[in-house]
């Protein structure tokens, strides 16, 4: 490990701190966060003056955190303020008073550099062709819309979820405010041209607290079984139900939605408008929350400084080398099984028939197998299975992430109908499941094709002759420990391929 930084989002509505450890090769993780309500931007609408009730809460969340940062022997602190202090005709006093008492310099984004951090947190994290990155906050919304991992275009809207309420506080009918707020937004969307030339297919990416609670609340009534805010996508249909059914709810009955921050609910509905009136504006199909953004856009910043110049091109491999490197796994050893697996997934093509899309899933398996021997050797298969599932890998849809743990549940004597899995079935097609018995025993065979560590196997061919698959190992070197091992998998094989397996 080289350092441990922490990086403070001061945003208009929250605080948050987070500890990353940053590891050797341009990888990072996450240690400890903290999240504070701050609501820098209530009632600055009037006079353009932060109030010196949030001050005074801004100024002890500052002192908690660096208590935080004490306590954990962080090496840097990197801290952020946004649209508020941006805003605020008493920054510089705020901002003296945060370093007098607690040594923390803020630095005061600008809306370029906002942009630019929220953007490298949600490329390098997701692998989406095309997308609108849209980061509502409580004082500002910012609009990213890229392809192909060029960014084409930004606007920043001077309003927030708080701000939004504060504008409109004197509506009592939660549906007419609502409709107020809708209607003021469109307005102001109709004013930035790029807005008209914005691709069919592209999705809208939500970045921030308010899109990470709808996230929740759909995850809720669809009884959706993985819990994971990052890379979950929501129709625009099932958006505007949400919607409709929220918009006229008073603040108590908000409060009462199962998945909302009770800390959220009077901003919330305020939220939900905007992010409509943005889905219709667009026309866009589907949205896809991103748990990563500007504290992520930093810490790759730091720990991956090539992403200043352009983004990670494979985000997926890099999440996993992190994961690797973070259990201090044999990489080679991983690297092997994982060339071998693909050797093997092509060579059987004729008998499994599957298509290139379940290659992720093979690859996020064979990578991450042994994972589970840091929990303890026995059963590693099983813990292994529930790292990937709970590792928050970037790059990867929720369906392939169950997928890859199953798998990997296989690579020692396995059963995917055991009791961890039942609850995901629902997610995956009967396809689906067939693919996962036969990666399963692809990703055994291939790490018996390793088993001494040495990358002695080069290459595999297989014959299918009537109802066998005869395998030839090239080899540098006696493996009749590698060939006697991966025969153990002939019945799982015979199971999944409905043919004998001989390795020759």
């Amino acid at each position: 490990m080289m350092d441990k930084i922490a990086i403070i989002d001061l945003g208009s509505n929250s605080a948050r701190l987070v500890l990353v450890d940053i590891l050797e090769g341009g990888y990072f993780s996450v240690v400890d966060e903290l999240k504070e309500t701050v609501r820098l931007a209530q009632d600055m609408e009037d006079d353009g003056f932060l109030k010196a009730t949030r001050i005074a809460q801004a100024i002890k969340t500052f002192k908690m955190f660096r208590k935080l940062c004490d306590a954990n022997k962080v090496d840097r602190i990197y801290a952020f303020a946004t649209a508020a202090v941006r805003r605020a005709k008493n920054q510089r006093g705020f901002l003296d008073e945060i370093l007098a008492t607690t040594g923390i310099k803020v630095k005061v984004l600008d809306v370029e550099e906002e942009a630019q951090l929220v953007y490298q947190g949600v490329i390098n994290s997701l692998e989406i062709p095309r997308g609108v990155i849209m980061d509502i906050g409580g004082g500002g919304t910012q609009f990213i819309y890229y392809n192909r991992r060029n960014l084409l275009n930004c606007h920043t809207m001077p309003f927030g979820a708080v701000t939004l309420n504060d504008m409109f506080k004197d509506i009592e009918s939660p549906e007419e405010k609502c409709d107020k707020i809708y209607a003021y937004v469109r307005e102001q969307l109709d004013q930035v041209e790029w807005f008209n030339d914005v691709a069919a297919d592209a999705k809208l990416i939500g970045v921030g607290g308010s899109f990470r609670n709808l996230g929740k609340i759909s995850r809720m009534l669809k009884k959706y079984p993985f819990e994971m805010a990052h890379n979950y996508p929501i129709s625009s249909e099932e958006m505007r139900g949400i919607y409709a059914n929220i918009r006229k709810l008073s603040l108590d009955k908000t409060m009462r939605i199962k998945g909302l921050s009770s800390l959220r609910a009077d901003i919330f509905p305020a939220a939900l408008a905007t992010i409509n009136a943005v889905v219709d504006k667009l026309g866009i199909e589907e949205t896809v929350i991103s748990g990563c953004g500007l504290r992520e856009g930093a810490m790759f910043r730091y720990a991956v400084p090539s992403t200043n110049e352009k983004p990670i091109s494979d985000v997926l491999g890099h999440s996993i080398y992190s994961l690797l490197n973070f259990f201090g796994e044999n990489i080679e050893h991983a690297e092997q099984v994982y060339n071998l697996s693909v050797q093997l997934f092509k060579q059987l093509k004729v008998l499994h028939k599957l298509p290139r899309v379940y290659v992720k899933v093979l690859r996020t398996a064979a990578m991450l197998h042994d994972t589970g021997n840091r929990v303890k050797y026995y059963d590693h298969q099983k813990h292994s299975a529930y790292i990937i599932l709970n590792s928050g890998l970037y790059g990867i849809s929720h369906k392939d992430l169950v997928m890859s743990a199953m798998v990997a549940s296989l690579h020692r004597k396995g059963d995917i109908g055991s009791m961890e899995f039942a609850r995901y079935r629902d997610m995956l097609t009967d396809e689906d499941i067939d693919a996962v018995n036969k990666l399963g025993v692809i990703v055994r065979i291939a790490e018996s094709f390793d088993r001494s560590m040495s990358s002695m196997i080069k290459t595999i061919t297989c014959d299918v002759l009537g109802d066998s698959v005869i395998m030839k190992t090239e080899a540098e070197g006696n493996c009749s420990l590698e060939i006697k091992d991966a025969m153990t998998a002939a019945s799982e094989f015979r199971k999944a391929y409905r043919k004998n397996l001989q390795i020759l």
